[in-house]
C-alpha cells in the first residue's frame, strides 16, 4: 500500500459515568474505543462500518484530536503528532471533518461564501483572496457563486448545506477528510450526487478519506478497504471485494446478510443476529461479541481474539478465533484441514 499518510497504533478512549456506582466508590467506564490501529494509504478511502454506538464517531474524533486518547497515537506520514498547540494546528492543516448534521455544522449568520473563506480568514489570509478562493470551492462542489454565494444556511437544501460543509473542508487545502456519516441525512438521490463528486475530487485533489458509515451499500460503493468495528474494537479488515464476497467475521457476515434486497423472493425472514449488544460498560470476556454469536465455544469466553490474516488473504484480517488456525476452536481446525 505504501507508506501511510495517517495511520493509528492503539487508540483507546473511555468516558466515565456518573451514577450511583460512584457514590459507593466503584466508577463505572464506557470503553468507547479499545486499541484501534489503521493505516491510510495516499489516494485510499477507508470504509469504517458498525452499528450504532461501537465507537465510529469516537475513532473519528480521536484521530481529529477533537477529544484526547487515553492510550495510542496519531502519526501523519509517520510522524507522531504531539499535544502542544503547535502540532495540533499543523495536523488540522493536513485534516478536515465533515459532520453528520448539515444545518448544525455551519454557522447561522454566515453565507455560503463567508463560511467557507472563514478558515482562511483566520489563517492570515486577506479577505479578499480567500472570498475569491472560497468561490472557485463552492463551484467545484457544484455550487454557482452566482447564485449560492450569498445564501444562509436556511436558505439552501440538506444536499447543498452537505456541499458547502464539504467546501469548507477542502477549502483548507487538507490531505485527508474524515467523512463522518456525511451522506446519511441526506434523500438517495441527492445522496448519489454527493458521493459521485466526492468520488471525482478525491482523484482531482488526491486526497485521502476516512469515510464513516452505517450504509454498507454505500460504504461499499466508495471504500477502497473497509474496516468493521463492533463495541469499541476492530474485528475484521480488509479489501471492499473481498470483504463483501467472503467476509470472514461472524459480525460481519451478519451485517452483510441484514441487507435489505429490491427482490422479493429474496426477504430476510430471520434475523441475521439475535439479541442486543453487551452493555458497553461490562462488556463480555474473550470475544465481545460471543454472546450474539452462533459459532461461540469455550474459548470464546476465555481468550479475546488476535486480528489474524485471512487464509489466501494478505491484506484480510479478522479477529474471530473460528477463522484462527491453532486457536483451539473446532471449526479452526476445520479450515486448518480444508
Amino acid at each position: 500500500m505504501g507508506s501511510p499518510v495517517l495511520a493509528a497504533e492503539g487508540l483507546s478512549k473511555r468516558f466515565p459515568i456518573r451514577d450511583v456506582s460512584m457514590l459507593a466508590g466503584r466508577a463505572q467506564y464506557v470503553q468507547a474505543v479499545d486499541q484501534v490501529s489503521l493505516a491510510l494509504a495516499p489516494g485510499e478511502t477507508l470504509g469504517v462500518v458498525g452499528e450504532s454506538g461501537c465507537g465510529k464517531s469516537t475513532l473519528a474524533r480521536l484521530l481529529m484530536r477533537l477529544i484526547e486518547p487515553d492510550a495510542g497515537r496519531v502519526l501523519i506520514d509517520g510522524i507522531e503528532v504531539g499535544r502542544n498547540a503547535a502540532s495540533l494546528r499543523a495536523l488540522r492543516r493536513q485534516i478536515q471533518m465533515v459532520f453528520q448534521d448539515s444545518y448544525a455544522s455551519l454557522n447561522p449568520r454566515h453565507t455560503a461564501l463567508e463560511e467557507v473563506s472563514f478558515g482562511l480568514i483566520a489563517q492570515g489570509k486577506s479577505r479578499g483572496l480567500a472570498k475569491a478562493h472560497a468561490a472557485e470551492v463552492l463551484a467545484l462542489v457544484g455550487l454557482e457563486p452566482r447564485l449560492f454565494a450569498g445564501r444562509y444556511p436556511h436558505e439552501l437544501s440538506g444536499g447543498q448545506r452537505q456541499r458547502v460543509n464539504i467546501a469548507r473542508a477542502i477549502a483548507m487545502g487538507p490531505r485527508i477528510l474524515i467523512l463522518d456519516e456525511a451522506v446519511s441525512a441526506l434523500d438517495k438521490s441527492v445522496e448519489a450526487q454527493v458521493l459521485n463528486f466526492l468520488t471525482d475530487i478525491r482523484a482531482q485533489l488526491r486526497l485521502s478519506y476516512v469515510f464513516i458509515s452505517h450504509d454498507l451499500n454505500v460504504v461499499q460503493f466508495i471504500s477502497d478497504r473497509v474496516l468493521v468495528m463492533y463495541l469499541g474494537q476492530v474485528v475484521e479488515l480488509g479489501p471492499t471485494a473481498a470483504l463483501y464476497q467472503a467476509p470472514s467475521h461472524p459480525y460481519t457476515r451478519a451485517l452483510i446478510a441484514s441487507q435489505l434486497s429490491m427482490d422479493p423472493n429474496r426477504r430476510v425472514t430471520v434475523a441475521p443476529i439475535n439479541g442486543d449488544p453487551p452493555s458497553p460498560t461490562q462488556p463480555p470476556s474473550g470475544c465481545r461479541f460471543r454472546t450474539r454469536c452462533s459459532l461461540a465455544e469455550p474459548i470464546c469466553a476465555t481468550k479475546a481474539p488476535s486480528l489474524v490474516r485471512v487464509a489466501g488473504e494478505a491484506l484480510h484480517l479478522s479477529a474471530c478465533h473460528a477463522a484462527a488456525p491453532g486457536s483451539g476452536h473446532s471449526q479452526a481446525a476445520l479450515t486448518r484441514a480444508g
